[in-house]
């Protein structure tokens, strides 16, 4: 990791293509994809599911900087909302997500998926334990 970049950490994460940014010092992580067309679905837009995992990611790694400043704590999704508002066109997207409440263990959070071009792809709301297994 270099300056809070995590690139490469994880098969999905390599598969996906995103670079997940812990390193802004404000205890949100951010999750940066530059959309392809290996991320299109149908109809030229973003794919859902690639849109949640990004979102997913973002949510999780949040959670962790809450008790790691790494953000390599682990945090498990125990239930993740997405809700979808616009498509994902080519272009850079950030996906950022902030707690909104929770204890030691549990945590809620939010966050958006945002087009370069400032169009709101999506919002997540999610829950996340903290795992028993610690940071890789």
């Amino acid at each position: 990791m270099q300056d809070g970049i995590i690139r490469d950490e994880t098969g999905a994460q390599t598969l996906i293509g995103y670079v997940l940014d812990v390193g802004q010092g404000d205890g949100r992580a951010r999750c940066h994809l530059e959309i392809g067309p290996q991320h299109l679905n149908r109809q030229d837009g973003l794919h859902g599911g690639i849109a949640m995992s990004v979102l997913d990611n973002a949510l999780g790694a949040t959670a962790s900087l809450s008790v790691d400043d790494t953000g390599r704590q682990p945090f498990t999704t125990l239930s993740l909302t997405v809700s979808f508002l616009a498509p994902g066109r080519p272009g850079r997207a950030v996906a950022e997500g902030w707690i909104t409440g929770g204890g030691r263990k549990t945590l809620f959070l939010e966050g958006t998926l945002t087009h370069e071009d400032g169009t709101v792809i999506a919002r997540a709301q999610g829950v996340f334990k903290k795992s028993e297994k610690g940071p890789k």
